[in-house]
């Protein structure tokens, strides 16, 4: 079960800096020099609602350097409903204890659309469309795409890719915001220690 969680409006003019503040609180005493970071983006690019997370996973990959993060869940190569417990099976088998930062796409009332939300605990992929999916994630991020509906297919598939690309950039952005300041205060810290 998610706890402690924010919600960020995308259009707030400081979304990405209070995005990347909170998601520096989230990771920091949950990594250190050895324990792995991995951004897992779940969704498809075949339905525009759903794309969330693939379309953040693609702006990553691009800009995140860091060995101790891995990105999973591109454009390219999406994390969906079909693959994502072998998914898992390759992150148990290729990992040891990392901290998983889990995307998804979501649906929910009207006056929460276009909010990004970020807590403790997993995501329920699928959730929105009934599918009996394994949770998963430290730290779950979810952009409420859509409004929740009996209609919930179709609805993910009229979602405008206008309000997606804004919550893609707002979680790249917070994310690159804020492991730039989790490098930083680990390089204090450093220096502090020798």
């Amino acid at each position: 079960m998610t706890k402690n969680i924010y919600y960020i409006d995308v259009m707030s003019e400081n979304a990405v800096e209070r995005f990347g503040d909170i998601f520096l609180n989230k990771i920091q005493g949950n990594l250190d020099e050895y324990r792995h970071l991995i951004i897992l983006c779940i969704g498809t690019d075949r339905a525009t609602g759903d794309s969330l997370g693939p379309i953040t996973g693609h702006k990553l990959v691009s800009t995140v350097n860091s060995g101790m993060v891995s990105i999973l869940g591109t454009l390219e190569k999406p994390v969906h409903a079909k693959n994502i417990r072998q998914t898992l099976d390759y992150i148990e088998a290729a990992y040891e204890d990392p901290f998983i930062a889990a995307i998804d796409a979501c649906l929910g009332k009207p006056e929460s659309v276009g909010y990004i939300t970020i807590g403790e605990g997993p995501v329920n992929p699928g959730a929105g469309l009934s599918k009996a999916l394994p949770t998963v994630g430290n730290v779950s991020i979810t952009g409420i795409v859509n409004v929740a509906t009996g209609m919930d297919f179709a609805v993910l598939q009229n979602t405008r890719l206008h309000l997606v690309m804004k919550m893609a950039e707002v979680i790249h952005d917070g994310i690159n915001l804020g492991l730039e300041n989790y490098q930083k205060s680990c390089s204090r810290l450093n220096k502090n220690i020798v």
